[in-house]
């Protein structure tokens, strides 16, 4: 392919330096110069690739789109620290790669994008660096990772996953057990309205469930409970609430769960007492502008403010984690974009990177198994070297979301405990279509977010078989090779398996073929209540309902068999 550099700045000589092969995949190497240093202009590396047995587009910055978009209005990913990864993909509609485009920084603010050109019928693909301005510099350096074998799109992204890790200096924080064993996440049971006595009957409930965690969230440091930002800041306890943290903290571990509290982390509000200090130290048009901004984490006293903040609470408190929300929602606008001599990071980036940095390292003295989430948007390959729990983003009760979200979380999150979004669902709904909330998330720790004592007893069996199911089958469910077929339509079977042994889920394709495979377990989380089963001729098979309850067995006759299996329920399969 013809490669080129677009670049309108004339102080500058960009060039690729090196282009090169290994295993079918090329990789271009992007250098940059300046006579003297200075904040670097965009610039865009440009090229056509010929839409041939392409159907559609994949990458995490999606969401629910995967539309080959026209070159007037591209498929983009952007991308920085502290949001998404730069990763981008053409696939097939038999589910290969056709193209994979990916780099080896993923701190940079850039933007891969791809577009179909009406003349010609080929992609005008395209990457621009420095898509928001960072600090002063003399010389840069990126790699450029072009994929275009054959195989299995997933294969592709966990090659990527794995490259970034393993030659390109990103990290994976340590992984406590704790973080990958169920929760019970208080925000859409609670929201802000938090009960000391009534979160503890919460936790004496949830521990026989199978729930190893509870997360407190937001409402904890504050008696307004309007949802908003505007108190935020202070990170004193509401006393009104939670009279005393560490009793409340001790209560819970004596039940035999651990506890991690929410902070937002940039937010601070006028409404809080420490607004009036820090209130020349925020970014320009961050937050809502009107009662609260994010602080900027370019100044040390902003940072040192926070770190000590974190680390006061876990080791006052005896925490065993943080929930640190919204580190997206540093920007770089405005005025920020002024010099200011207080500032020792001119990068928005190297000062969220300095914050995270020393966020971990402090917590991490205090306690090694310190359990640190962080949730989509930010959770890329940057991010990992500071958190070991990535949650899907907010998605009440939509267990599409879900599901999609936690596919593309696994394929792209190393080592990290990967985390559903808190499950939620109403107390009256059949039992069956609340337990497809939970059939649609089992590749990922399960976070779970109901009142406990509201539910009808079909519902607590439900959720009791689930995760002690989940629990049974967390080797496979959360070690094994995930794969998920169709991307283009929010993944229609997804599987995991892990020594001959599979999880399958269908979604909405309902064959299953288990010639690889001596045992498996299927979820019928489909409209239909019939399962097909392939290359299984004698092997046992015994169904149950979503609450675990057997309602049938038999042996696999025919080379393609068909079993009735209700929705939300599974039949379990030993050759």
């Amino acid at each position: 392919m013809n490669y080129t550099i677009n670049n309108k700045d004339e102080n500058c000589s960009i060039v690729i330096e090196n282009t090169r092969e290994c295993d079918g995949v090329t990789f271009l190497d992007i250098k940059l110069n300046y006579e003297k240093e200075q904040v670097p202009s965009s610039f865009s590396l440009k090229w056509k690739f010929p839409a041939i047995d392409v159907f559609s587009t994949w990458s995490p910055d999606f969401g629910g789109s995967h539309r080959l978009l026209p070159n007037w209005s591209k498929q983009r990913t952007n991308s920085r620290l502290a949001c998404m990864m730069p990763i981008h993909q053409l696939v097939s509609l038999s589910g290969r790669n056709r193209l994979n485009i990916s780099l080896s920084d993923a701190v940079t603010p850039t933007c891969i994008s791809t577009g179909i050109c009406e003349e010609d019928a080929c992609f005008d693909c395209d990457i621009t660096f420095f898509t928001v301005p960072v600090a002063a510099i003399r010389e840069y350096r990126a790699t450029v990772r072009i994929d275009m074998r054959d195989i299995p799109y997933y294969d592709s992204i966990y090659d990527v996953s794995e490259w970034w890790e393993r030659s390109c200096g990103y990290e994976n924080m340590n992984v406590p057990e704790s973080a990958r064993l169920p929760m019970n996440s208080l925000w859409y049971s609670y929201h802000q309205m938090l009960d000391v006595e009534d979160i503890i009957k919460e936790c004496r409930l949830s521990k026989p469930l199978g729930m190893d965690t509870v997360i407190i969230d937001d409402g904890w440091q504050t008696d307004d409970n309007n949802r908003g930002y505007a108190f935020c800041g202070d990170w004193e306890l509401a006393t009104k609430k939670i009279p005393d943290m560490k009793d409340f903290v001790r209560r819970i571990h004596e039940i035999g769960m651990k506890v991690m509290l929410w902070y937002s982390v940039p937010n601070m509000g006028i409404k809080s007492k420490n607004y009036e200090e820090y209130k020349d130290m925020l970014l320009d048009q961050s937050g809502n502008c009107r009662d609260f901004w994010s602080l900027d984490p370019r100044y040390k006293k902003v940072r040192d403010f926070l770190i000590n903040t974190y680390a006061d609470a876990v080791a006052n408190w005896d925490l065993d984690g943080l929930k640190l929300d919204f580190i997206d929602a540093f920007v770089l606008r405005g005025k920020s974009l002024e010099p200011d001599e207080r500032r020792d990071f001119v990068s928005l980036e190297d000062g969220i990177d300095a914050l995270m940095t020393g966020v971990k390292e402090r917590l991490s003295k205090i306690n090694p198994d310190i359990m640190i989430e962080f949730r989509q948007n930010y959770v890329g390959p940057a991010i990992r070297k500071y958190g070991n729990m990535f949650r899907v983003a907010d998605c009440p009760n939509d267990a599409i979301v879900n599901r999609t979200e936690i596919v593309n979380l696994r394929y792209t999150s190393g080592k990290a405990a990967v985390h559903s979004d808190m499950l939620m669902w109403h107390p009256d709904d059949p039992v069956e279509s609340a337990a497809l909330e939970l059939a649609n998330t089992i590749y990922a720790v399960p976070q779970i977010s109901v009142k406990l004592d509201k539910l009808p007893e079909d519902h607590k069996k439900m959720l009791a078989f689930y995760l002690s199911f989940w629990r049974e089958h967390r080797d496979v469910l959360l070690d094994g090779k995930l794969t998920a077929r169709n991307p283009e339509s929010d993944y229609s079977i997804v599987c995991s398996e892990m020594d001959k042994k599979a999880v399958i889920s269908c979604y909405t394709n309902n064959l299953c073929d288990l010639a690889l495979f001596d045992s498996a377990v299927i979820v019928n989380a489909s409209a239909q209540c019939e399962i097909i089963i392939k290359n299984a001729v004698g092997a046992s098979y015994k169904v149950v309902n979503c609450m675990g309850e057997k309602i049938a067995c038999g042996t696999i006759a025919e080379k393609l068999e068909e079993i009735t299996v209700p929705c939300a329920g599974m039949v379990f399969i030993t050759k």
